[in-house]
């Protein structure tokens, strides 16, 4: 699921932002990295990048796993053989759907960003994370497109200070540097055909009146 958008993210993005930019050391599983200064990244197998999502935004190889990603397709649509939530191979391509329940059951919640707002009415400092779903051009190897895309899911974090664009189709985590830099980041997305998905801690229910309903946006930003 080679994503021509995912290959570039990072291509043009400073590879360092003062924290140490090494090329990381396997922890024993073939497709995950620890980065020297702490910054945990999983790396693409098949069509696995929700679940790759999740575990990089969540910084831990155990948070998911791809049974427990498939038997929450089950929840949702409670039938094994052609699943409309997952690759009816069983090779992943979870929906938003499942990548929404998951983060319900981290207490977690997504808020859908319209892409016509500018992303700097975000209130930055009261999202956990960010989940980008991304066009994906579809092969034979590498030289011959197929007429259908599908789409690929990465997840972006602040870490250490800093923004990284973690997606799973690079080589290790790319710095996309301070809180400007990022909106900017995001504002150029926005312009593709990019779905940006907002993710935020749960709050409490004596604590849901409007404000907090839309805590994610900066207060002259509010309705």
């Amino acid at each position: 699921m080679e994503s021509p958008s995912a290959r570039t993210l990072g291509n043009s993005l400073a590879d360092d932002c003062g924290n140490g930019n090494g090329n990381g050391n396997g922890n024993g599983n073939g497709n995950t990295t620890m980065m020297p200064h702490g910054i945990y990244h999983e790396r693409q197998t098949r069509h696995l990048c929700g679940l790759h999502a999740l575990n990089n935004l969540f910084q831990g190889p155990d948070t998911f796993s791809k049974s427990e990603l498939d038997d929450y397709c089950t929840t949702l649509t409670p039938r094994n053989w052609l699943n409309p939530h997952r690759s009816w191979i069983g090779w992943g391509n979870y929906d938003v759907n499942v990548i929404m329940y998951a983060l319900q059951q981290r207490n977690c919640e997504a808020v859908w960003f319209d892409r016509r707002r500018d992303p700097h009415c975000l209130n930055l400092s009261a999202i956990f994370g960010f989940i980008l779903n991304v066009p994906a051009q579809m092969s034979l190897g590498y030289y011959i497109p197929l007429p259908f895309q599908m789409r690929h899911w990465l997840a972006l974090r602040r870490l250490n200070g800093s923004y990284y664009n973690l997606d799973s189709k690079l080589r290790e985590p790319k710095c996309l540097g301070t809180e400007q830099e990022f909106l900017e980041f995001l504002r150029t997305q926005l312009q593709l055909d990019h779905e940006l998905f907002l993710v935020l801690n749960e709050v409490q229910a004596d604590s849901k009146d409007a404000k907090t309903q839309q805590r994610w946006l900066l207060p002259q930003f509010r309705d």
